[in-house]
């Protein structure tokens, strides 16, 4: 069955959210018709009309939790009509193999019922079908193999999962969405690096594994994009030494992926700023120049020779004003965007992105309103000022993945701290719950932790933002070293109905 959603409502409801964008000029809001396919640089649609994809990534189902994050306090519904108001028509909906794999219940389903005693793949039906009736495209992105496993590079080898695997599970998929007219692709696997090469040929060969589950998509979805990800490590012949994970698409230039099938393939880097990882280019008085050059050279020549689309599938930061090395980098790509009318997914929609931040706070319902209006200026089309240099941020360690501290330069504040915790969320079998520090504006939490107590018969079941030290009894948390008073965004979800006591910053 169509589980749930008639094939000819999506197509309506897919041509009421797709964003056009000619060559020149802000976007305007019109009809669509699916499926999408590519032509050149650009993403159309049947009747070859421009479309722009502009939208958020909504992470959880790769964790152990097996859905979207913030379901356990917020209508699913609520969500995604809330993330069309804001003016996106994608989500980029991350998944690891493990969740696809489990026959056990979603837990943790707050108020959203219609979860209740569904494994995750049936629970992504419903996330897939709610997102139709927002007039939302999904674009489904492989981000680990197990829970919780972005760290790991490439796409077999890790929990017992083989090349194989990872290409029937990506078949899987296509036969369970290729009639859902919202679904509009595959974004392969998330950031290759560390061993991953390109056109070499042998077992680590992304471009040749990319090509491999590319058809294996197509041949069962044709309609479907193919998204596919660079690779971390230089290739022959690159002008760049340098890169993010899955940020390297120098390799196009003499082995690019090719499809069988023709105009489906869309190229997609990953960017971003000081706030994750100090790259050496951050900080100089030539920041602005050494980006636009890298840019152009790393990925953004595949658009402007129009050998095929990009969507920039990861990008985002804390911060966004002119005085601070991750605001004015935001703030340029986001100019640079605007200018090419480029796709993206914002990272993230979540609050609890540790190193990034989300659109949403902490209460999973008011917005970064600066962050926000930003995105919406590039929605527009508009330019958006920055300016170069700047004072390098401390180094920081560690991918862009919400789990990742970092360590910004704020100044050191003495005060008196405290702490306690917030239930948001409860039902018959555990409670969900996120702690909140006081003390004076700015003071700075690195290096403190939070102690509590669970009552016996309880146990943490997934946690974010914070080194937990264990799941029962007597637990201290480390905080992010980002953190600055007031924070509320470290929390855990436990199974069990006994609370928490003791709480205190030590």
């Amino acid at each position: 069955m169509v589980r749930g959603v008639a094939r000819r409502a999506l197509l309506l409801l897919v041509a009421c959210a797709l964003v056009l964008a000619g060559d020149a000029g802000p976007v305007e809001a019109a009809t669509v018709k699916p499926p999408l396919r590519t032509s050149g640089a650009k993403i159309v649609d049947r009747d070859g009309r421009t479309v722009v994809l502009q939208g958020v990534n909504w992470f959880g189902f790769e964790t152990s939790a097996h859905l979207p994050h913030g379901l356990w306090s917020r209508r699913l519904d609520d969500v995604m009509s809330q993330i069309r108001r804001m003016g996106f028509n994608t989500i980029r909906l991350p998944f690891s193999l493990q969740a696809l794999a489990s026959q056990d219940a979603v837990a943790n389903v707050g108020p959203n019922t219609e979860l209740q005693g569904k494994t995750p793949e049936q629970a992504m039906d419903v996330v897939i079908d709610a997102a139709a009736r927002a007039g939302l495209m999904v674009l489904l992105e492989n981000h680990s193999l197990a829970d919780d496993g972005y760290s790991y590079g490439l796409w077999y080898g890790q929990a017992g999962f083989t090349e194989d695997g990872w290409v029937a599970a990506w078949e899987g998929l296509a036969r369970r969405y290729r009639d859902r007219g919202n679904v509009i692709g595959a974004d392969l696997k998330n950031e290759p690096h560390g061993d991953a090469t390109w056109g070499t040929g042998g077992p680590t060969d992304w471009q040749r594994a990319a090509q491999r589950a590319g058809n294996a998509v197509t041949a069962i979805a044709p309609g479907w994009l193919i998204v596919v990800e660079g690779i971390e490590k230089p290739v022959a012949g690159g002008k760049l030494d340098t890169h993010w994970w899955g940020g390297n698409l120098e390799g196009v230039r003499r082995a690019p992926v090719r499809l069988n099938r023709a105009n489906r393939l869309v190229y997609s880097p990953h960017e971003y700023g000081p706030g994750v990882f100090a790259q050496p280019w951050f900080g100089r008085p030539d920041t602005a120049r050494i980006l636009a050059r890298r840019w152009r050279d790393g990925w953004g020549y595949i658009a402007q020779e129009g050998i095929a689309p990009l969507l920039i599938g990861e990008f985002g930061g804390r911060r966004v004003d002119l005085q601070s090395s991750e605001g004015r980098w935001q703030r340029q790509f986001l100019d640079y965007l605007a200018r090419t009318g480029i796709s993206w997914t914002y990272w993230a929609l979540n609050p609890n992105s540790g190193d990034t931040g989300g659109i949403l706070r902490d209460d999973w319902t008011s917005v970064d309103r600066a962050k926000l209006a930003l995105l919406q200026r590039t929605i527009r089309r508009q330019r958006i000022s920055f300016s170069g240099g700047g004072v390098a941020p401390r180094s920081a360690s560690g991918p862009p993945r919400p789990e990742t501290t970092v360590t910004q330069p704020q100044p050191e504040v003495e005060t008196d701290l405290a702490a306690r915790l917030v239930v948001e969320s409860r039902w018959d079998a555990g409670w969900c719950g996120r702690f909140e520090v006081t003390g004076a504006d700015g003071a700075n939490l690195s290096g403190r932790s939070i102690a509590f107590t669970l009552a016996a018969g309880t146990r943490i079941t997934q946690s974010w933002n914070g080194a937990f030290s264990g799941a029962e009894g007597r637990i201290r948390v480390g905080v992010p070293a980002w953190a600055r008073s007031p924070m509320s965004s470290t929390g855990f979800c436990v199974a069990g109905t006994g609370d928490a006591s003791g709480v205190k910053i030590v």
